[in-house]
């Protein structure tokens, strides 16, 4: 007969974190694409005045172009950083030992560097998706789907050009990992027990969730200030990305973070929804630890 256990220490198995991010995907995918737009755009719009023009040309389900493409990126991208985390992470702590935090870095900066690779090629057609609209149609590349637009771009471009834009994306990935999957658990880990967080339960998974949504956004800011800078850059203005760091170093270290809560409004979210996603699937369909199993 099997030893009854406590759902909050179900183990989760190694593709939960992708089919969390994918669910979490599917919520926040007008934040994204409303980003990218923004991002991709010639002069300063505000996020409005970008909602409100998708509006009027596509109406509401404009905002979920590229939706196919974004869940693939997740069941590649976050599935690999996920699922190599999870096996690391299960792998040092197999006999009982706490895991140190800087372990836990290591560890997820790992993860989001093979993730952020191997995600590239759907970010690619994930980012053309999105931004389609904005072409002329006699210039958009109407792509049907997320594998019709990898398939169209490994036959029309070449392999080289799936992954263009790699160095970026796995710079950017290993800081959203330690800022999300490392300090979620470290958080979740420091605030259990506490007076205030006696259970494992939805209201920790939200505290410690929304905390690595903000530590996740400040460390990739960075990053996407550089990115962004030099998408709307006129030809030839940047050499190479110290030279975009230079250049933005020069009005003082705040340069690196303009934009911070648009950016927290779309990571912030999508973090949250990952995690209370993730815990929901781990404690209803995750495995009984070893001690707790048995007839």
């Amino acid at each position: 007969m099997a030893v009854p256990v406590n759902k909050s220490q179900r183990i989760p198995r190694w593709y939960f974190g992708g089919v969390a991010s994918a669910m979490a995907a599917c919520c926040t995918h007008p934040l994204d694409l409303l980003k990218v737009h923004m991002q991709t755009q010639q002069g300063k719009k505000s996020l409005f005045f970008m909602a409100k023009k998708l509006f009027k040309s596509d109406g509401v389900l404009g905002f979920y172009n590229g939706l196919s493409a974004s869940v693939l990126r997740q069941l590649t991208y976050s599935m690999t950083r996920f699922a190599v985390y999870d096996v690391g992470r299960k792998s040092r702590t197999k006999d009982g030992r706490n895991m140190p935090f800087y372990e836990k870095v290591a560890l997820a900066g790992t993860a989001g560097a093979m993730g952020g690779f191997v995600g590239t090629p759907a970010d690619l057609v994930n980012v053309r998706m999105q931004n389609d609209v904005k072409l002329a149609p006699e210039q958009r590349r109407g792509y049907k789907n997320g594998f019709d637009g990898l398939y169209r771009v490994f036959r029309q471009e070449g392999v080289a050009k799936m992954f263009s834009g790699a160095t970026m994306a796995t710079s950017r990935a290993v800081c959203v990992t330690v800022g999300q999957i490392a300090c979620y658990d470290q958080i979740k880990g420091t605030l259990l027990g506490t007076p205030l967080f006696q259970k494992d339960n939805e209201i920790l998974h939200f505290t410690s969730s929304f905390m690595a949504g903000g530590i996740a956004t400040f460390l990739t800011m960075p990053l996407d200030v550089m990115k962004t800078r030099m998408m709307n850059a006129p030809p030839g203005t940047y050499k190479s990305i110290l030279a975009c760091a230079k250049d933005i170093a020069v009005n003082g270290p705040m340069g690196f973070f303009k934009g911070f809560m648009p950016a927290f409004v779309r990571l912030g979210p999508h973090t949250v929804l990952t995690f209370m996603f993730l815990e929901q699937i781990r404690m209803n369909f995750g495995d009984d630890p070893p001690a707790a199993a048995g007839t």
